[in-house]
């Protein structure tokens, strides 16, 4: 491998595109002839439809078609699928979910009609002459109160609005160890639901041609494949090869835009139908009451310590909102996603959890990023931050004493880490704390009336996505190589990243490569973006196929340079004969092996290369992470003061991307502990944080300053040494926050509070403590003095 790409800081090759405004997005492309379409939604979260009169609307003008769920029956439209591989305790029951509403709608939002007219305005104005006529029915938004008696019923083959419940781990072992625990600490806690909210919103265009029987999607999709197989094998009963779905840049995704959606059904549907392409293209509003959201699980769980301190074992019991429908992978996001990181960086020896899946009149929910390791490192980090304090044991102390410190570890959910820096990212933290005054500001915030935490906390990923990943290296005609990969950029800069591979591993420019992604017909297979597996996966899979280059490569240059195939090294881009007195630079020669006549006897034309990585192992990001905030006691307004990282990701291809992507996740881990949060009515299940009027997003001016840390461990388990890095913010942030927040609040005697953490609350909870009787604690809430920062 020649060294010079990978390792270093370069700027995204694909930024000139977008700060020039050559971006190409979906809202960006015209079809010829293109129609408009308008999904009409449910205005309540739960009715029945005794009616659709749509004549008025048909008769607008510009109206091309109102759709209805009767229109998908009559053409033998399937369901969309819910594709998540659970192992469930009994099956899981996954109800119907259609792309039009047929007889009930059960979340605001869903949809219910398809209108379609000549322009976006026309169909709108159609669209508002459709009636509907409901039957209101009671709704229930919060999973724990579905699962009691007397709660409305979703659907009638989930009694009880049960979907699944999961099981992992040694039950006996742990009680064992709870029986024989010297302490056991218990917490609940809410995990707040979110609204991802990527910057572009959803939209795609749906063509068919009538002669081919094809169709083409155009949409802003992170994984092209997945979205074409269920496509043709539930919605359409079609081959594979009767689609083709693609994407042009796509304006960020955080997971959301994996999933099959009602609208890409019916763009497609109604352009067969039609005769012409369809355009949908929602609007923000709309993407608060249709598009995944994430999180919303309510835990209890409690930790067994011996004497001394020492973990023993972990038990979790959860309750997770699915929302009103299985979403494409729904279930993973409290089963196995957070299965793999429960217990995070610490040695736990047995561990058991177990999860109820729940229907709720709400939008479903799906993986978000991280999708159940920000879950599971939420709970572990509250949890022995809870165990600090009621012990009285410094909470640096207590998770060094029980860091996972072997390699490799097997956790108690079978789980097996290769390796980690998990105590040297802790005592590098710790002397930061030490050294860093915080005692004193602590006192001088305490003299002007506010009070002032720290909070720390690790983290551990585990990253892999969907496993296995193809990539190609196609050699073109203008001397351009093409670099072909399964996973999908949103984002990310993988335009520059897997250049700067691909130009290290074949010793060429890294102006000589052209990306290609995204694209089922350009892309012969691929499991797109999501769990920070692009590198890993992606990474690997162009690994083997530049090897694959080489290996053939040397044997056409060894033929051509006639000399024996060991005598022939690569450098530099060239193959060179012993000394260097006869070589041959690579682009020169896969020219020549399109020629039969310049190839050993027996081998096929062309250097091109197709390798496919099918591994499935995990590698596991980590790090520790401290925040400084400061409350107004008056007001209960939290000010994030300052926010320290040291992570491990492993080998950096790029560390400049590398540090945007985690800037990126803190910003989102931010907003999870301090503003957003999705709420509908109890009653109505009315969405009430429908608009960024209600919803709040993190900003600029909520941010600090960031000191990260980028101190990498390259892992063996693939050849980059490579561990994701798109999530580890967004895992990490939370509990770190919260922790830094109860350590302020801990003199008032203050040991809980959910996320956000917004004035409202933590003025609560400072009035609700002061109306406790008994005095006020004086001190550094979970910071003994002993241990305490000087």
């Amino acid at each position: 491998m020649t060294e010079g790409h990978i390792g270093r800081s370069l700027r995204r090759l694909e930024d000139r595109r977008f700060l020039t405004g050559q971006g190409r997005y979906v809202d960006d492309i015209d079809m010829p002839g293109e129609l408009h379409g308008i999904v009409l939604r449910s205005p309540h979260a739960h009715a029945l439809i005794e009616g659709i009169d749509a004549a008025a609307a048909r008769a607008m003008p510009g109206a091309r078609g109102v759709f209805t769920a009767a229109d998908l029956d009559t053409d033998g439209i399937g369901t969309l699928p819910c594709i998540a591989r659970v192992a469930t305790v009994a099956p899981m029951i996954v109800p119907p979910r259609r792309a039009l509403a047929r007889d009930r709608v059960r979340h605001i939002g869903d949809p219910v009609a398809f209108v379609v007219a000549d322009t976006v305005d026309q169909a709108r104005d159609a669209a508002e002459r459709v009636v509907v006529t409901y039957r209101p029915l009671p709704a229930v938004v919060d999973a724990r109160q579905a699962l009691a008696a007397e709660a409305p019923t979703l659907w009638d083959e989930a009694p009880g609005n049960l979907s699944y419940r999961f099981e992992r781990g040694d039950k006996t072992a742990v009680d064992a160890a709870f029986a024989a625990a010297a302490h056991i600490v218990e917490i609940e806690l809410i995990n707040n639901r979110l609204v991802p909210a990527p910057i572009e919103p959803r939209a795609a265009i749906g063509s068919h041609d009538a002669a081919a029987d094809a169709f083409d999607l155009l949409l802003t999709g992170q994984g092209v494949h997945s979205l074409r197989q269920q496509l043709a094998e539930a919605v359409f009963h079609t081959p594979p090869t009767r689609i083709n779905v693609r994407a042009p840049d796509v304006g960020g995704g955080f997971g959301v835009k994996n999933f099959l959606y009602p609208e890409w059904v019916l763009v497609l549907w109604t352009a067969r139908r039609l005769g012409r392409p369809v355009r949908w293209v929602a609007e923000r509003g709309e993407e608060f009451v249709s598009s995944a959201q994430g999180r919303d699980n309510h835990t209890r769980a409690r930790l067994a310590l011996g004497q001394g301190g020492v973990f023993l074992a972990l038990e979790v019991d959860t309750v997770a909102n699915l929302g009103a429908y299985l979403s494409t992978n729904g279930p993973g996001s409290s089963t196995n996603s957070p299965a793999s990181a429960m217990g995070g960086v610490y040695d736990i020896p047995a561990v058991f959890m177990a999860v109820r899946g729940v229907f709720t009149n709400t939008v479903p929910i799906d993986a978000y990023r991280g999708a159940g390791k920000p879950e599971a490192n939420y709970l572990i980090e509250r949890l022995v931050d809870r165990a600090a304090r009621r012990l009285k044991i410094d909470p640096v102390a207590l998770r060094r004493r029980n860091l996972i410190n072997r390699f490799p570890y097997r956790g108690g959910l079978g789980v097996t880490i290769d390796c980690g820096r998990f105590t040297a990212n802790l005592d590098e933290m710790a002397q930061r704390i030490l050294t860093g005054g915080f005692p004193s500001r602590r006192r001088e915030a305490a003299a002007r009336g506010r009070l002032r935490g720290l909070g720390i906390a690790c983290f551990l990923e585990t990253s892999r996505g969907t496993p296995g990943e193809r990539a190609e290296i196609r050699f073109e005609p203008d001397r351009r190589v093409a670099v072909v990969l399964g996973t999908q950029s949103n984002g990310q800069g993988h335009e520059t990243s897997f250049a700067q591979i691909a130009a290290d591993l074949l010793g060429l420019p890294i102006e000589v490569f052209r990306f290609v992604q995204a694209d089922t017909n350009a892309v012969r297979s691929g499991n797109g973006h999501g769990g920070a597996r692009s590198m890993h996966m992606g990474g690997t899979a162009l690994y083997l196929a530049a090897q694959m280059v080489l290996s053939k490569g040397r044997g056409i240059a060894a033929h051509l340079l006639q000399a024996d195939a060991s005598e022939v090294s690569f450098s530099a881009g060239r193959f060179t004969v012993g000394g260097g007195e006869r070589s041959i630079d690579l682009l020169a020669l896969a020219e020549a092996a399109r020629d039969p006549a310049n190839l050993p006897d027996g081998m096929t034309p062309g250097l091109d290369t197709d390798a496919y990585n099918d591994s499935d192992v995990f590698t596991f990001p980590n790090g520790c992470h401290v925040a400084e905030i400061e409350i107004d006691p008056e007001t209960g307004a939290v000010t994030l003061e300052s926010y320290a990282a040291i992570d491990d990701y492993g080998r950096l291809i790029n560390p400049m991307l590398t540090m945007g992507q985690v800037q990126g996740g803190l910003a989102q881990g931010f907003g999870q502990a301090l503003l957003e949060h999705t709420v509908y009515d109890e009653r109505s299940g009315q969405l009430l944080s429908g608009s960024f009027m209600d919803y709040a997003l993190p900003r600029a001016d909520d941010l600090p300053s960031l000191d990260i840390t980028l101190a990498g461990l390259p892992t063996a388990v693939n050849p980059l040494g490579v561990k994701g890095a798109g999530q580890s913010g967004c895992i990490a942030a939370p509990q770190t926050i919260v922790n830094a927040i109860l350590d302020a609040l801990a003199p008032l005697g203050v040991d809980q509070i959910d996320m956000p953490a917004t004035p409202g609350r933590v003025w609560c909870a400072i009035r609700s403590a002061r109306r406790q009787p008994g005095p006020e604690r004086a001190g550094g809430g979970s910071w003994p003095k002993t241990l305490r920062p000087p």
